[in-house]
């Protein structure tokens, strides 16, 4: 009985009664027996004196600072006068093989009872326990080995079909115990061991059918109803890995959860079959077996998705990265506005048309057109996850967009959109969206999924923070955007429709990608940052401003929707469509160049000079020149033109030192300046200020926009004939 306990050559017979006991007192008597032996094994480099043996430390280093009783009552203590540490031979014993003597003391007997060989010796047997009875489920109807890398049997898996339904029962070899082992083992770990490529199944059963046909399969104990987390997968590290899922959802469920661990344990690959619609209902690999399907064929030829493996922490020389010349991935949407698994976050406020905008853009990128300059990579696959519109107003919304018919075809298959969702990203919304995108990428996998907006279906976790807290958005991006990305297209581009706060002017020049709630965390994460603005309430035209990572920076666009249509406008609008409005926004613009070009003259006369930024705040709402920003706007025209030009040279006009303006004081043709040095009429004797005129020591290149010195301060150039106003 013994015998077979311990080589575990017949595992069926070892649950008829408890394991046998190993006793303490009898190890430790035989320990003492052979002291010498026992310490000459632990620390080798030891010495014998005087009944006493030395040696260094625990560790067995070479010394005489660790003293253990050889004789006597004490035989077997020992005492490190260096540390002042004290315990018995148990103790050493487990320091040797670094245990913990108190909380692991049994394992620690198995393994001094190993090295003294003849366990028999040092066991006491326990009471005999109550027989597992076949009768009470039936005969087994099937029997799994499980064995570890080195093919040592470690569990055993036992089928049996009640009236009720299957059961299982798991025998952990080691403990002689009906148990599940915690980590549960991989099944067919030796062959998992020599092979380089693995296919995962569920169920022991298909794992089998798949390794006689000389294909290396293994499966998690238990199958679908493995629990993930208790798993040990790290047999799969390293890796290329395969799952094949049984047909239904909990197959689907279960392949998706079990390609994350994979990943995570260091697999260098991991792709999910999806197994074809056509096959019937919890179709597996088994029946694939049955149905004489070539396995390497059908492996090979299915659709899968690919799980992305984290690759390890890794620093790059410059030397390999000025030597690597391999090519940039595509973009999705060019130029590097969306590129492989990157995120969109457009945003704008409420009314300003962002909808409609996605939805004609999306049309576009399905059709493989380009839209205001964003050019897709080919007819991409997208779905639309939208919470906003219900479904008649949808359709009237597509059909009002009169789109070119050939455009409309191409597009037809390609985009996907869903009427008003009423769900939230939660566990369970996650898995209804998670279907949805599934049943769409059966033929192709999607290229692009869209979630507008964001609130309506935002979920900031248990303690249901809000999308303006950072916490609760990166929860939000991390858990429930990106998990349903990778269920279906891990390289699949995100666009999230967020909504914004209301634009305040000083933060459009600033920085108006603040205006995202949970800002912080959103630009931390996404790869292109978009806003759509209107600059004038009053009018119709909007702005689309870019923040790219992955690109240079992309230029503003001033668009507008005209009969059904988004185009790019020019600034002053409708100017090309309404000649009229176009009048009278020049002359408006004439009206207020004058007026500034006068004021910055006058007002220098006075003793007074501006910067750029300087002006436009001091006489926003004055002299009908509107607000701030449009003040900021005709001046940089003007200086572009060469009206307004700089000079930076304060001092010499007795005028404060700049340390932050990128222009200088800003001056016109014939300026003058008064200042507070005092000039003396020797005619009349009487003091009055001294005006000086200004001389441009700077200017704003036309091309670039940058300061430039001028070249001859007493000659004025204007550059009316080479640039067009914008």
């Amino acid at each position: 009985m013994t015998t077979n306990f311990m080589d575990f050559n017949d595992a069926d017979n070892l649950v008829s009664e408890e394991p046998v006991k190993l006793d303490p007192k009898v190890i430790k008597s035989a320990l003492l027996n052979g002291l010498p032996q026992v310490l000459g094994y632990l620390f080798p480099q030891g010495k014998t004196r005087n009944n006493q043996f030395f040696v260094g430390d625990l560790d067995g280093t070479p010394g005489n600072s660790l003293v253990v009783e050889l004789a006597g009552d004490k035989a077997g203590l020992w005492l490190d006068f260096s540390t002042q540490e004290r315990g018995d031979i148990f103790e050493a014993w487990a320091y040797h093989e670094r245990l913990d003597c108190k909380n692991q003391f049994p394992e620690l007997l198995e393994k001094i009872a190993d090295w003294l060989g003849n366990r028999s010796s040092y066991t006491q047997p326990a009471p005999a326990k109550k027989a597992f009875h076949e009768d009470d489920l039936g005969p087994r109807t099937g029997k799994w080995d499980y064995h570890d890398i080195n093919g040592k049997l470690i569990a055993v898996v036992y089928r049996y079909d009640p009236p009720g339904g299957k059961v299982f029962r798991l025998l952990d070899v080691k403990a002689g115990k009906y148990r599940a082992l915690d980590p549960r083992p991989l099944y067919s770990q030796p062959l998992i061991a020599k092979s380089q490529k693995i296919i995962l199944v569920e169920g022991e059963k298909c794992a089998d059918a798949l390794i006689e046909k000389g294909i290396p399969a293994t499966t998690a104990m238990c199958g679908a109803n493995a629990p993930i987390d208790k798993t040990d997968w790290s047999p799969l590290k390293g890796k290329d890995v395969t799952v094949w899922p049984d047909h239904d959802e909990a197959g689907r469920t279960y392949a998706e959860k079990a390609a994350e661990a994979i990943a995570k344990a260091g697999a260098k690959s991991v792709d999910v079959l999806r197994v074809p619609q056509d096959k019937p209902d919890k179709w597996d690999a088994a029946d694939a077996v049955d149905d004489d399907t070539n396995i390497q064929d059908f492996i090979d030829s299915t659709a899968s998705f690919t799980q992305p493996v984290v690759p390890p922490l890794e620093a790059f020389s410059l030397g390999h990265l000025l030597a690597d010349k391999s090519p940039i991935p595509d973009d999705l949407i060019s130029p590097r506005v969306l590129t492989p698994g990157g995120m969109i976050v457009l945003g704008g406020a409420a009314k300003v048309g962002k909808s409609d905008f996605v939805l004609s853009w999306l049309t576009y990128m399905a059709a493989g057109e380009p839209f205001l300059g964003m050019e897709p990579s080919r007819r991409l696959r997208v779905f639309y996850l939208q919470a906003e519109v219900q479904y008649h107003y949808l359709r009237e919304r597509l059909q009002n967009m009169k789109l070119p018919e050939i455009l409309a075809w191409r597009a037809a298959d390609n985009l996907f959109i869903t009427p008003q969702l009423k769900l939230v990203l939660n566990d369970e919304g996650l898995e209804e969206a998670k279907a949805l995108l599934r049943k769409a990428s059966e033929k192709e996998p999607l290229d692009i999924i869209v979630i507008d907006p964001l609130r309506n279906l935002f979920d900031g976790g248990e303690d249901g923070a809000s999308e303006n807290d950072n916490q609760a958005m990166l929860y939000f991006l991390k858990q429930r955007v990106e998990k349903l990305r990778d269920s279906v297209n891990p390289q699949a581009g995100i666009i999230l429709v967020h909504h914004t706060k209301k634009l305040q002017k000083k933060q459009l020049i600033e920085d108006p990608f603040l205006s995202f709630s949970g800002a912080s965390s959103l630009r931390g994460y996404y790869t292109t940052g978009m806003l759509l603005y209107r600059p004038d309430e009053n009018q119709s035209g909007r702005v689309v401003t870019y923040e790219l990572r992955n690109g240079p920076p992309l230029y503003d666009k001033f668009v507008d929707k005209k009969n059904g249509k988004w185009m790019e406008i020019d600034r002053e609008s409708e100017r090309l469509t309404n000649q009229d409005h176009g009048e009278k926004l020049d002359a408006e613009r004439r009206r207020k160049q004058d007026t500034i070009l006068q004021l910055i003259f006058d007002e220098a006369a006075r003793g007074r000079v501006y910067t750029i930024t300087q002006f436009a705040e001091a006489f926003e709402g004055r002299a009908g020149l509107g607000a701030e920003r449009t003040i900021r706007d005709r001046l940089a025209v003007l200086a572009t033109k060469g009206y307004i030009k700089f000079f930076c040279d304060g001092e010499r006009y007795g005028l404060a030192k700049l340390s932050r303006s990128k222009f200088g004081y800003m001056c016109v043709e014939e300026m003058k300046l008064e200042t507070d040095e005092l000039d003396f009429d020797n005619e009349t004797g009487e003091a009055r200020n001294r005006v000086l005129s200004v001389l441009p020591t700077t200017y704003k290149s036309p091309q670039t926009g940058a300061s430039l010195p001028v070249e001859n301060p007493l000659v004025w150039i204007y550059q009316e004939g080479e640039l067009n106003e914008t």
